[in-house]
């Protein structure tokens, strides 16, 4: 087994291939990739990626919000299982329309091995206003599924934008925004920190070292975030023990300058040995 897995928030795939996100995949070529804030129907996803990328999409049903797709190259060895693709967290579990377009687990097969790979774009929330309700329900919902797919003991990944940092070491302005900000905040926090606990594996931070400050994936567009490299840690990659193992290497590839960006998140990359 060995495969390379990119995820990324594209914050709208119609802009990032504007700024020329295509080159980018034509110099990396990920066996799997994962997008999040897709914002586009199943129709101009395949438009934009269907002539390299066999895709399953999510769309969220408020327009122009979220959307969440795994997409595999048409020419690797890594194939779209015969499984059917599993939208929203859990079954069976009270998803409301923001909540759509968020979660999609769609199964990839190598060789003898079996992997299943979630898209997830996690709620921004906003202190103090029914977004931050709306996010912690979904959490909820997510954290019964973290649950479910580390019980199956079949290998899993969890991949995107979480946006929740773990750490002081996951933020450049810690003291500024821990509990004054949503996605600093310590009970939103608690949710990974269970989920590591219970046995998933955060890549990044496995890989860079508990010590390391980031590798940050998300800069704002405004002022001289991304020049100070005042950046934040909130995309993933969460995997099961055994899969975890077989990571060798983890790469945030972030843009040479500002104008170089197809997004204000940066592809983090995986490659599963």
């Amino acid at each position: 087994m060995a495969f390379s897995l990119v995820s990324v928030n594209v914050n709208g795939i119609r802009a990032a291939m504007k700024r020329d996100m295509s080159s980018y995949l034509a110099t990396q070529r990920p066996d799997v990739l994962a997008l999040q804030e897709v914002r586009a129907s199943d129709e101009i996803l395949d438009s934009l990626l269907g002539e390299e990328y066999l895709a399953a999409n999510y769309s969220c049903e408020v327009k122009g919000r979220a959307g969440v797709a795994v997409l595999v190259r048409k020419d690797s060895h890594v194939k779209l299982a015969d499984s059917p693709v599993r939208f929203g967290a859990p079954e069976g579990g009270d998803v409301t329309a923001v909540d759509t377009g968020r979660w999609i687990e769609v199964d990839v097969v190598d060789g003898s091995r079996t992997v299943t790979v979630v898209s997830a774009y996690f709620h921004s929330g906003e202190l103090g206003t029914v977004k931050m309700e709306q996010k912690y329900a979904h959490l909820d919902l997510i954290d019964a599924r973290m649950a479910q797919l580390l019980a199956a003991g079949q290998d899993a990944v969890v991949v995107g934008d979480l946006n929740i940092v773990r750490s002081e070491k996951d933020i450049k302005n810690w003291k500024g925004n821990h509990n004054k900000s949503a996605g600093v905040m310590d009970d939103e926090i608690a949710y990974l920190e269970k989920w590591m606990g219970a046995g998933w594996v955060d890549i990044s931070r496995a890989l860079a070292g508990a010590d390391a400050q980031g590798p940050y994936t998300w800069w704002s567009w405004r002022g001289k975030a991304f020049d100070n490299d005042a950046g934040w840690r909130i995309d993933y990659q969460l995997a099961t023990p055994g899969l975890a193992a077989l990571a060798t290497d983890c790469v945030v590839d972030r843009a040479d300058a500002y104008d170089k960006r197809f997004s204000d998140h940066a592809p983090l990359r995986v490659f599963y040995a």
